[in-house]
Protein backbone atom coordinates (compact mmCIF):
# COMPACT_ATOMS: atom_id res chain seq x y z
CA UNK A 1 0.00 0.00 0.00
CA UNK A 2 1.29 3.48 -0.86
CA UNK A 3 2.38 5.48 2.17
CA UNK A 4 0.03 8.34 1.33
CA UNK A 5 -2.92 5.92 1.40
CA UNK A 6 -2.01 4.40 4.78
CA UNK A 7 -4.22 5.14 7.77
CA UNK A 8 -2.48 7.40 10.28
CA UNK A 9 -3.76 8.11 13.78
CA UNK A 10 -4.42 11.83 14.11
CA UNK A 11 -4.80 13.87 17.30
CA UNK A 12 -6.81 17.08 16.97
CA UNK A 13 -7.24 20.20 19.07
CA UNK A 14 -10.74 20.96 20.35
CA UNK A 15 -11.11 23.81 17.86
CA UNK A 16 -9.98 21.78 14.84
CA UNK A 17 -13.30 20.51 13.49
CA UNK A 18 -14.95 23.27 11.46
CA UNK A 19 -12.26 25.77 12.45
CA UNK A 20 -12.99 29.28 11.17
CA UNK A 21 -16.63 28.61 10.27
CA UNK A 22 -15.88 28.78 6.57
CA UNK A 23 -13.41 31.66 6.69
CA UNK A 24 -10.56 31.11 4.18
CA UNK A 25 -7.64 29.57 6.05
CA UNK A 26 -3.96 28.96 5.53
CA UNK A 27 -2.52 25.59 6.54
CA UNK A 28 1.07 24.78 7.48
CA UNK A 29 2.76 21.42 8.01
CA UNK A 30 6.10 20.65 9.64
CA UNK A 31 7.76 17.88 11.63
CA UNK A 32 9.86 17.35 14.72
CA UNK A 33 12.16 14.41 15.34
CA UNK A 34 13.17 13.30 11.86
CA UNK A 35 16.82 12.74 12.77
CA UNK A 36 16.84 11.32 16.34
CA UNK A 37 17.51 7.65 17.04
CA UNK A 38 15.09 7.76 19.99
CA UNK A 39 11.36 8.42 20.13
CA UNK A 40 8.68 9.33 17.62
CA UNK A 41 8.69 11.57 14.60
CA UNK A 42 5.76 13.95 14.99
CA UNK A 43 4.07 15.82 12.16
CA UNK A 44 2.16 18.95 13.12
CA UNK A 45 -0.46 20.78 11.09
CA UNK A 46 -1.63 24.28 12.03
CA UNK A 47 -4.47 26.34 10.57
CA UNK A 48 -5.30 30.01 10.88
CA UNK A 49 -7.46 32.56 9.03
CA UNK A 50 -5.41 33.63 6.05
CA UNK A 51 -5.35 37.29 7.17
CA UNK A 52 -3.86 36.46 10.60
CA UNK A 53 -0.22 36.37 9.53
CA UNK A 54 0.74 39.47 11.52
CA UNK A 55 -0.98 38.12 14.64
CA UNK A 56 1.05 34.93 14.42
CA UNK A 57 4.24 36.97 14.20
CA UNK A 58 3.17 39.01 17.24
CA UNK A 59 2.72 35.76 19.18
CA UNK A 60 6.40 35.13 18.63
CA UNK A 61 5.94 32.19 16.30
CA UNK A 62 9.25 31.62 14.57
CA UNK A 63 11.54 28.71 13.88
CA UNK A 64 10.70 26.34 16.75
CA UNK A 65 14.35 25.41 17.20
CA UNK A 66 15.10 29.05 18.08
CA UNK A 67 12.49 29.11 20.87
CA UNK A 68 12.89 27.99 24.46
CA UNK A 69 10.80 25.03 25.61
CA UNK A 70 8.73 27.25 27.92
CA UNK A 71 8.03 29.72 25.10
CA UNK A 72 6.93 26.90 22.79
CA UNK A 73 4.47 25.75 25.45
CA UNK A 74 3.06 29.30 25.79
CA UNK A 75 2.24 29.72 22.09
CA UNK A 76 0.92 26.20 21.54
CA UNK A 77 -2.58 27.65 21.11
CA UNK A 78 -3.20 27.62 17.36
CA UNK A 79 -5.77 25.10 16.05
CA UNK A 80 -3.75 22.04 15.22
CA UNK A 81 -3.71 18.35 14.33
CA UNK A 82 -0.86 15.94 14.97
CA UNK A 83 0.35 12.69 13.47
CA UNK A 84 2.78 10.73 15.65
CA UNK A 85 4.91 8.00 14.07
CA UNK A 86 6.46 5.83 16.78
CA UNK A 87 10.05 4.62 16.66
CA UNK A 88 8.73 1.08 16.28
CA UNK A 89 6.50 2.04 13.34
CA UNK A 90 9.35 3.87 11.62
CA UNK A 91 11.75 0.95 12.05
CA UNK A 92 9.39 -1.81 10.95
CA UNK A 93 8.30 0.24 7.93
CA UNK A 94 11.89 0.80 6.84
CA UNK A 95 13.01 -2.81 7.40
CA UNK A 96 10.03 -4.87 6.21
CA UNK A 97 10.12 -6.78 2.92
CA UNK A 98 8.33 -4.01 1.01
CA UNK A 99 10.34 -1.18 2.50
CA UNK A 100 8.91 2.28 3.09
CA UNK A 101 11.51 5.05 3.25
CA UNK A 102 11.51 7.85 5.80
CA UNK A 103 10.59 10.29 3.02
CA UNK A 104 7.58 8.16 2.08
CA UNK A 105 6.47 8.00 5.71
CA UNK A 106 6.85 11.77 5.95
CA UNK A 107 4.83 12.37 2.80
CA UNK A 108 2.10 10.05 4.07
CA UNK A 109 1.83 11.86 7.39
CA UNK A 110 1.68 15.32 5.78
CA UNK A 111 -0.90 14.21 3.22
CA UNK A 112 -3.06 12.59 5.90
CA UNK A 113 -3.08 15.82 7.91
CA UNK A 114 -4.09 17.90 4.89
CA UNK A 115 -6.86 15.44 4.04
CA UNK A 116 -8.05 15.53 7.64
CA UNK A 117 -8.27 19.33 7.57
CA UNK A 118 -10.36 19.25 4.42
CA UNK A 119 -12.64 16.49 5.73
CA UNK A 120 -13.03 18.48 8.98
CA UNK A 121 -14.71 21.25 6.96
CA UNK A 122 -11.83 23.71 7.29
CA UNK A 123 -11.83 26.08 4.31
CA UNK A 124 -8.19 25.63 3.32
CA UNK A 125 -7.22 27.90 0.44
CA UNK A 126 -3.43 27.89 0.85
CA UNK A 127 -0.94 25.29 2.03
CA UNK A 128 2.69 25.72 3.01
CA UNK A 129 4.93 22.78 3.82
CA UNK A 130 8.61 22.18 4.46
CA UNK A 131 10.23 20.17 1.70
CA UNK A 132 10.95 16.45 2.09
CA UNK A 133 13.05 14.98 -0.70
CA UNK A 134 13.26 16.66 -4.13
CA UNK A 135 11.31 19.90 -3.93
CA UNK A 136 9.76 19.84 -7.42
CA UNK A 137 8.66 16.21 -7.10
CA UNK A 138 6.98 16.82 -3.75
CA UNK A 139 5.24 19.93 -5.05
CA UNK A 140 3.85 18.03 -8.05
CA UNK A 141 2.73 15.14 -5.86
CA UNK A 142 0.73 17.41 -3.55
CA UNK A 143 -0.82 19.35 -6.43
CA UNK A 144 -2.01 16.11 -8.05
CA UNK A 145 -3.53 14.85 -4.80
CA UNK A 146 -5.55 18.01 -4.17
CA UNK A 147 -6.92 19.13 -7.56
CA UNK A 148 -9.99 21.23 -8.21
CA UNK A 149 -9.68 23.56 -5.22
CA UNK A 150 -7.91 26.87 -4.86
CA UNK A 151 -4.86 25.61 -3.01
CA UNK A 152 -1.43 27.05 -3.51
CA UNK A 153 1.20 24.57 -2.43
CA UNK A 154 4.51 26.14 -1.53
CA UNK A 155 7.26 23.66 -0.82
CA UNK A 156 10.22 25.52 0.64
CA UNK A 157 13.36 24.51 2.44
CA UNK A 158 13.33 25.79 6.02
CA UNK A 159 9.71 26.82 5.60
CA UNK A 160 9.31 27.09 9.38
CA UNK A 161 11.71 30.03 9.39
CA UNK A 162 9.94 31.75 6.48
CA UNK A 163 6.22 31.27 7.11
CA UNK A 164 4.53 31.86 10.51
CA UNK A 165 1.90 29.15 9.90
CA UNK A 166 4.62 26.54 9.29
CA UNK A 167 6.39 27.79 12.42
CA UNK A 168 3.16 27.23 14.36
CA UNK A 169 2.98 23.67 13.02
CA UNK A 170 6.62 23.17 13.94
CA UNK A 171 5.95 24.35 17.50
CA UNK A 172 3.00 21.94 17.84
CA UNK A 173 5.12 19.04 16.62
CA UNK A 174 8.13 19.92 18.79
CA UNK A 175 6.08 20.38 21.98
CA UNK A 176 4.35 17.05 21.39
CA UNK A 177 7.60 15.17 20.77
CA UNK A 178 9.18 16.74 23.87
CA UNK A 179 6.21 15.61 25.95
CA UNK A 180 6.43 12.08 24.57
CA UNK A 181 10.10 11.83 25.53
CA UNK A 182 9.60 13.30 29.00
CA UNK A 183 6.71 11.00 29.87
CA UNK A 184 7.94 7.84 28.12
CA UNK A 185 6.95 4.63 29.93
CA UNK A 186 8.84 1.51 28.89
CA UNK A 187 6.65 -1.48 28.09
CA UNK A 188 9.72 -3.71 28.32
CA UNK A 189 10.99 -4.91 31.69
CA UNK A 190 14.31 -3.88 33.25
CA UNK A 191 15.43 -1.31 30.68
CA UNK A 192 18.61 0.26 32.01
CA UNK A 193 18.36 4.05 31.94
CA UNK A 194 21.40 6.06 33.14
CA UNK A 195 20.89 8.49 36.03
CA UNK A 196 21.15 11.44 33.64
CA UNK A 197 18.42 10.00 31.39
CA UNK A 198 18.58 9.41 27.66
CA UNK A 199 18.96 12.99 26.46
CA UNK A 200 17.41 14.54 23.36
CA UNK A 201 17.47 11.35 21.33
CA UNK A 202 19.88 12.69 18.71
CA UNK A 203 22.78 10.34 17.88
CA UNK A 204 25.37 12.96 18.82
CA UNK A 205 23.94 13.64 22.29
CA UNK A 206 26.33 12.17 24.95
CA UNK A 207 23.39 11.12 27.16
CA UNK A 208 21.73 9.38 24.22
CA UNK A 209 24.97 7.59 23.35
CA UNK A 210 25.31 6.41 26.95
CA UNK A 211 21.72 5.17 27.05
CA UNK A 212 22.13 3.24 23.80
CA UNK A 213 25.24 1.50 25.10
CA UNK A 214 23.91 0.69 28.58
CA UNK A 215 20.34 -0.30 27.67
CA UNK A 216 21.16 -2.83 24.96
CA UNK A 217 20.09 -6.42 25.63
CA UNK A 218 22.49 -9.00 24.13
CA UNK A 219 19.58 -11.14 22.87
CA UNK A 220 16.58 -8.84 22.35
CA UNK A 221 18.42 -5.65 21.42
CA UNK A 222 16.59 -2.42 22.19
CA UNK A 223 13.32 -1.26 23.66
CA UNK A 224 10.57 0.26 21.51
CA UNK A 225 11.92 3.75 22.27
CA UNK A 226 14.82 3.11 19.88
CA UNK A 227 14.69 3.31 16.09
CA UNK A 228 16.59 0.11 15.39
CA UNK A 229 16.63 0.90 11.67
CA UNK A 230 19.04 3.79 12.34
CA UNK A 231 22.69 3.15 11.50
CA UNK A 232 23.69 4.19 15.01
CA UNK A 233 21.55 1.43 16.51
CA UNK A 234 22.47 -1.13 13.84
CA UNK A 235 26.18 -0.67 14.54
CA UNK A 236 25.74 -1.21 18.28
CA UNK A 237 23.48 -4.23 17.75
CA UNK A 238 26.08 -5.85 15.51
CA UNK A 239 28.85 -5.12 18.01
CA UNK A 240 27.25 -6.06 21.33
CA UNK A 241 24.43 -8.53 20.59
CA UNK A 242 24.62 -12.29 20.14
CA UNK A 243 25.03 -13.29 16.52
CA UNK A 244 22.07 -15.36 15.32
CA UNK A 245 22.08 -17.54 12.22
CA UNK A 246 18.73 -18.83 10.96
CA UNK A 247 18.57 -22.29 9.40
CA UNK A 248 15.72 -23.23 7.08
CA UNK A 249 13.05 -25.29 8.81
CA UNK A 250 12.30 -27.23 5.65
CA UNK A 251 14.36 -27.78 2.55
CA UNK A 252 13.20 -25.76 -0.41
CA UNK A 253 10.67 -27.48 -2.63
CA UNK A 254 12.35 -28.70 -5.79
CA UNK A 255 11.05 -27.83 -9.23
CA UNK A 256 9.53 -30.52 -11.48
CA UNK A 257 12.66 -30.46 -13.68
CA UNK A 258 14.88 -31.04 -10.63
CA UNK A 259 12.73 -33.98 -9.47
CA UNK A 260 13.10 -35.61 -12.89
CA UNK A 261 16.79 -34.98 -13.52
CA UNK A 262 18.64 -34.75 -10.21
CA UNK A 263 20.52 -37.72 -8.79
CA UNK A 264 21.99 -35.95 -5.77
CA UNK A 265 20.58 -36.29 -2.29
CA UNK A 266 18.54 -33.52 -0.74
CA UNK A 267 20.44 -31.46 1.84
CA UNK A 268 20.22 -32.77 5.38
CA UNK A 269 17.84 -30.93 7.69
CA UNK A 270 19.22 -29.23 10.77
CA UNK A 271 19.54 -31.60 13.73
CA UNK A 272 17.29 -29.39 15.86
CA UNK A 273 14.29 -30.31 13.70
CA UNK A 274 15.33 -33.91 13.06
CA UNK A 275 15.89 -34.69 16.77
CA UNK A 276 12.45 -33.37 17.64
CA UNK A 277 10.73 -34.95 14.63
CA UNK A 278 9.39 -31.52 13.68
CA UNK A 279 7.80 -31.23 10.26
CA UNK A 280 6.08 -28.44 8.40
CA UNK A 281 2.33 -28.70 8.91
CA UNK A 282 1.84 -28.61 5.14
CA UNK A 283 3.52 -32.04 4.96
CA UNK A 284 0.51 -33.74 6.61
Amino acid sequence: MSSDRCVYDIERSETWIGFGNGVPCILGVDEAGRGPVLGPMVYGCAVSPINNGNELKELGVADSKALSESRREEIFIVAYALCCLSAQHISTSMLKRQKCSLNELSHGAAISLIRDALSSKINVVEIKVDTVGPKATYQLKLEKLFPGIAITVVVAEKADALFPIVSAASVAAKVTRDRHLRSWSFSEANVKVPNDGYGSGYPGDPSTKKFLRESIDPVFGYSSLVRFSWKTAETLLEKYCVNVQWDDDETKEASMREWLTTTSKLPKRHSFFADRTISNISAF
